[in-house]
């Protein structure tokens, strides 16, 4: 494969007049690929009915003619303001019971029926017309579900779906009242007409009731998706492509992309370090604010290769600040090349660059772009020109199989929000602590789905804080020959959310007695090194191997299985996961913090994320720059 590279273009910003030396200069900077159209449904359809393609239509042909491939995007994630007048009833309503206005965008409620129509149209139309166009060779379905907040509504088009859909999936009201065990304060319903959303309460709601409200929500979200996808088939061959977000999992990606050929998501380093990581470290926030956690990326990387059964771009990669974050300083020169190369190691089709200029006007006007907004070249357009030649020169790039596997489960991520039993226990901080310690231990790792129903080479595989097993997993354990450490918090409830009569004998002979949390500024110590922190159990078991220094155990083994009772360090991770590696014959480089490798077949990757230079094995790695050996 040739990893190739884009831009996010808006030909309805700019005179028409600058078009054909845009798409010029895109492909002499060594771009491929352009994005078009997806917020464009106010310039295509200004009255319901009345389209305007021609502008649309000569910006095809302008960028096609400069030898760019085109993705076009449907546009359902900004509808004009006539689509809301038709359906009031469309706009999404916070947990507060508010809704949420025109003015942004993202203003819809997945559960309204109506605007789910209303969209499919929309893509339906722009494919009769593009659709088997050759220079139209993807499309992308709306735009980053779930940004803003946006996949929870409380609106009335979303309690009446939930209310079907917990008609359909308990067929009884008696039913779904012994599963949500609602004897438990007079909570019981005598119709599926009574039940209401669980926001607002005087406090807690049932959190079965609340883990089936977030399965109903993600369920909208597929169902959303999959409408534009039934319009959109029968006019179009290629590829159908959505651009997720970083560490948003209010939906079940697995499922949305299981419709998708292509999964892609859009990578913005240091908005998400700011946003999104090391609340409470904020020299760790310092030491990367122009360069972006080490780790955060890559995790991404292989989370939607997963997504896209192994096919994947990133749709927007940051050029430089932002403008969304709660700071948005300048990246080094150099991390837009670093971030870029560092997806092709992960096996990228396609980076393409948010966005080709920095626009004058509206919400964005202080982000960045390729070009500067007075059409001058930008740092990144710089860079990313020098990496079309690098990239040209490293020829095909083929992937390496990993040795190790984490297996990564958006409902679990639900669960622990709804009952989290301590104030920062939070599972995706939770599986990405895990995968870092794997990074810093020079590994390839492969995300895994819990629908996965075989190991297949994989010599060790993670399933940490799965909320219950299920029979594929199930399955793909009993047939593995390499070793599964699972924990903390695995299996430790039912699929309704109750906690099951054994804790545990499912993967080994242990029990849960009891649970703990632990304050932030507090931790136990274990006796062969590293700490435990934020969560831990207490374990009845024979087969102890690793216990606190006061002998309370932390982890149990029965041959291949491990269970692992408790969220530790990475000191603590980087021991255990070494010793593993090193039984399995999975070879291991420890790295320093900040550097990290990636290897690929007949290639390695060093990147460094530092501001200043280090030496790996002897090669010299520039600071915030990469060398392949």
């Amino acid at each position: 494969m040739k990893p190739e590279l884009g831009v996010c273009y808006y030909p309805e910003h700019w005179p028409e007049e600058v078009w054909a030396e845009d798409a010029r200069r895109m492909k002499d900077t060594g771009l491929s690929w352009v994005r078009i159209g997806e917020f464009a449904w106010s310039r295509l359809e200004a009255r319901e009915g009345v389209f305007t393609w021609e502008w649309l239509d000569q910006a095809v042909e302008v960028l096609s003619a400069s030898g760019l491939k085109i993705v076009m995007g449907t546009p359902s994630a900004t509808p004009p303001k006539w689509v809301v007048e038709k359906y009031p009833g469309m706009l999404a309503v916070d947990r507060e019971g508010r809704p949420r206005k025109f003015g942004s965008r993202r203003h819809y409620c997945f559960s309204h029926l109506g605007y789910r129509r209303e969209a499919a149209r929309m893509a339906a139309s722009m494919t009769k017309r593009y659709g088997r166009d050759p220079r139209v060779q993807a499309w992308q379905i709306d735009n980053e579900y779930g940004c803003h907040d946006t996949t929870i509504s409380y609106s009335d088009a979303a309690c009446a779906g939930f209310r079907e859909w917990l008609a359909q999936k308990y067929q009884t009201v008696d039913a779904l009242n012994h599963a949500w065990g609602n004897v438990f304060w007079s909570m019981e319903y005598a119709g599926f007409d009574e039940i209401d959303l669980p926001n607002l309460t005087v406090t807690e709601a049932n959190p079965a009731h609340w883990l089936d409200f977030r399965r109903f929500t993600s369920d909208q979200v597929v169902a959303f998706n999959r409408a534009q996808i039934d319009a959109m088939r029968p006019h179009t061959d290629c590829p159908l492509i959505h651009n997720y977000m970083g560490r948003v999992t209010d939906f079940d990606h697995f499922k949305v992309g299981g419709d998708l050929e292509i999964a892609s998501w859009d990578s913005y380093p240091t908005g998400f370090l700011e946003r999104n990581l090391h609340e409470d470290d904020e020299e760790w926030r310092a030491r990367f604010a122009c360069q972006g956690d080490p780790d955060f990326q890559a995790f991404h990387h292989d989370l939607y290769r997963a997504v896209g059964k192994g096919r994947w771009w990133v749709m927007e990669q940051q050029p430089g600040p932002v403008n969304w974050a709660p700071y948005n300083p300048i990246p080094l020169d150099g991390m837009v090349k670093l971030w870029t190369m560092e997806a092709v190691a992960h096996g990228v089709e396609v980076v393409s660059y948010f966005r080709w200029r920095q626009v004058p006007f509206a919400q964005e006007q202080m982000h960045s772009g390729l070009l500067r907004s007075d059409r001058a070249n930008a740092q990144a357009q710089i860079e990313v020109a020098a990496l079309a030649e690098e990239i040209a020169e490293l020829g095909e790039i083929q992937h390496s199989d990993a040795e190790v596997a984490l297996v990564f489960d958006y409902e679990s991520q639900w669960a622990w929000e709804i009952q989290p039993q301590g104030k920062d226990f939070d599972y995706f901080r939770l599986v990405f602590e895990q995968y870092r310690a794997l990074r810093k231990l020079g590994l390839n790792v492969d995300i895994l789905p819990k629908t996965c129903r075989d190991f297949g080479n994989y010599k060790l595989v993670l399933i940490p804080g799965l909320m219950t097993w299920n029979d594929e997993l199930k399955s793909a354990v009993e047939a593995f020959d390499g070793i599964v450490l699972a924990g903390p918090r695995t299996g430790l409830k039912t699929i309704d959310m109750q906690i099951p009569s054994s804790l545990g004998s499912d993967f080994v002979d242990a029990t849960v007695s009891r649970v703990g949390t632990i304050r932030s500024n507090m931790s136990i110590p274990i006796a062969d090194g590293g700490e435990i922190i934020r969560y831990y159990e207490e374990l009845e078991a024979r087969n102890v191997i690793e216990h606190t220094r006061d002998g309370t155990a932390v982890m149990v083994r029965e041959g291949g299985r491990v269970y692992l009772g408790a969220w530790i360090d990475q000191a603590g991770y980087l021991r255990v996961f070494n010793t593993f590696c090193k039984e399995t014959g999975i070879k291991t480089l420890v790295l320093e913090e900040g550097v990290r490798r990636r290897t690929i077949e007949g290639k390695v990757l060093i990147v460094n994320y530092n501001d200043r230079e280090v030496t790996v094995e002897g090669t010299v790695i520039p600071a915030a720059g990469y060398s392949w050996q």
